[in-house]
């Protein structure tokens, strides 16, 4: 029929491949690798394949009709739908949504800015002193918005300066600046853009937790827990072995104020004897 466009068997062949792919493990992931140069990806590939997690690379027309296709099986995948933008990529694996972010966020390392870059964060030039000797240099600088200045033969940066702000567009002039005060702006590596694991749908904000931090907390709460436990004398296997150390320190203490004699409390009980003793005869001498 004219006007018409023929789907070619490949593109179709891939599409089913990516749709089975989608429904044959409960972890399916959208993995954004936009800026992350060719060999380095390739490396990434491989190390995550080796770990279970293989990363499928195809073109995003492909992947949106292969997961519109999988919604029907499955519609818990419906909200990756909305993050299909960019140059993305597609995992599916069994695992831990949380620990799947953290490992993907490894892969990522500081990079400078070319220019024309949206910065993802505020970029911050602290003030201070540089390595730059004085000359156009310093001219550059304020051009570009760096407060810059000579002071005592040395170029400096005469304030803390937020540069860019989140959102905004990275000059290629500021880009420079950035560079060559060896300050990267950027990262280059694997982006977890969305996760689905069974029925549940994890965006990256649910996912970035302080790992270290939770498990301070934990631990913080554990101390916490334990110590009431054994103020109200709460018996459990953890506490038992505590409080019976506490009752027999404290029968102790009582039985040595008493002068109770016994193979426990008769060293102690003579020493409480032998100092008072000394006390009261330090008393007469007096």
């Amino acid at each position: 029929m004219p006007g018409r466009t023929e789907v070619r068997p490949e593109k179709h062949e891939r599409v089913k491949r990516l749709r089975r792919a989608m429904l044959a493990e409960p972890m399916t992931a959208l993995v954004g690798v936009r800026g992350v140069p060719a060999s380095a990806l390739q490396t990434m590939r491989r190390g995550l394949r080796e770990r279970g997690h293989p990363i499928l690379v195809t073109s995003n027309s492909a992947l949106r009709h292969a997961l519109e296709e999988a919604v029907a099986d499955r519609p818990s995948l419906k909200p990756l739908l909305e993050h299909m933008n960019d140059q993305t990529a597609l995992m599916t694996a069994h695992g831990n949504p949380f620990s799947l972010f953290h490992e993907l966020a490894s892969t990522r390392s500081p990079t400078p800015a070319r220019g024309g870059e949206i910065a993802p964060k505020d970029i911050f030039v602290p003030a201070g002193t540089t390595n730059f000797k004085p000359g156009p240099i310093v001219g550059e600088l304020q051009h570009a918005g760096f407060p810059a200045a000579i002071e005592k033969g040395k170029v400096i940066l005469k304030k803390d300066t937020t540069i860019v702000k989140a959102g905004g567009v990275i000059s290629r002039e500021v880009a420079t600046m950035l560079t060559r005060l060896e300050i990267l702006p950027l990262e280059v590596g694997l982006n977890l853009r969305a996760v689905v694991d069974g029925d549940v749908f994890y965006s990256p904000k649910v996912l970035a937790v302080d790992l270290d931090a939770r498990r301070a907390d934990f631990a913080r709460a554990h101390r916490m827990a334990l110590g009431l436990a054994l103020e109200v004398a709460y018996a459990t296997p953890e506490t038992a072995p505590l409080l019976i150390t506490k009752a027999h320190r404290q029968a102790l203490a009582v039985a040595v104020a008493a002068g109770y004699l016994s193979k426990e409390t008769l060293a102690p009980v003579l020493a409480r004897a032998l100092r008072e003793a000394a006390a009261i005869q330090g008393l007469k001498g007096a």
